[in-house]
């Protein structure tokens, strides 16, 4: 276990809280915050009520609801318990990553990381927080896989190789800022995307936890990425993505393919 101190941002499901206890476990935790999303305002609600925001924003509402139907994500990360916080005691609840205490927080205690997963993106004040930085554990291989729905992505573009997670350093991009670490799931036949996704985050943990013992022992890591890659927004998957990949994995987009557990930090 670290002894360096980590205020955690993360989001509200079972894949967040999963990560979230992990990290409390390598590291010292001095906060868990979690957005609400519960601020709105008259621009937020206007937008909103745009036909072509509108039907967007409800046909991936009702796409996930699908998607994550039942408890499965909550059984793959638990094992049937219920998911919970270890450490909710440390746990705050804002309208947005963002706010003003968010800053105050990491101004008061001047965590040695700021680790951040599953959060609407990071800005000022806030983006220079931290005394090691703020850490950023993404659902793709950035720079070729950023934004949205990159397991999706990977899979459609036909390769599943390229499914994974990636460690980096926040900066004022979109998963832009420079690597720590690839994380790549074992990927087999009859894996599907959100197997596949679930896989990579539970392994992503580990990486993430050891990151701070080797942060603590005083490893750096430099590593720029190599241009800005691709950014899949959520707007960019419809359901005739869906429909294709839905065909692709039928007719054996995975058949022989037996990729192991693969792990690349980029040290200096």
């Amino acid at each position: 276990m670290s002894n360096l101190s980590v205020m955690i941002l993360c989001g509200r499901s079972p894949r967040h809280l999963y990560v979230a206890n992990r990290l409390c476990r390598a590291a010292r935790p001095i906060a868990i915050i979690q957005e609400t999303g519960s601020q709105w305002n008259a621009k937020k609600i206007a937008n909103l009520l745009r036909p072509k925001v509108l039907w967007r924003k409800g046909w991936r509402w009702l796409r996930d609801r699908r998607r994550y139907t039942g408890d499965k994500e909550a059984d793959f990360f638990f094992g049937g318990e219920a998911p919970r916080l270890d450490r909710a005691d440390l746990l705050c609840e804002v309208p947005y990553i963002n706010h003003p205490d968010v800053v105050e927080l990491a101004d008061r205690h001047n965590p040695d990381v700021i680790a951040v997963f599953g959060t609407s993106l990071i800005r000022e004040p806030l983006l220079h927080k931290g005394r090691l930085g703020i850490v950023n554990l993404h659902g793709g291989l950035s720079p070729d896989y950023r934004g949205a729905d990159c397991t999706f992505w990977a899979l459609y573009n036909g390769e599943p190789e390229r499914v994974g997670c990636t460690l980096h350093f926040v900066d004022a991009g979109i998963d832009t800022g420079t690597l720590i670490a690839y994380v790549s799931p074992e990927v087999k036949q009859g894996d599907d995307e959100l197997t596949l996704f679930w896989r990579a985050v539970r392994d992503s943990a580990d990486v993430y936890a050891e990151l701070f013992d080797r942060l603590e022992m005083g490893e750096r890591f430099e590593q720029k990425q190599s241009g800005k890659g691709r950014l899949y927004m959520v707007k960019n998957r419809t359901w005739r993505h869906e429909r294709r990949l839905a065909e692709r994995m039928r007719n054996g987009l995975l058949r022989a393919v037996n990729l192991p557990k693969r792990v690349r930090w980029f040290c200096k």
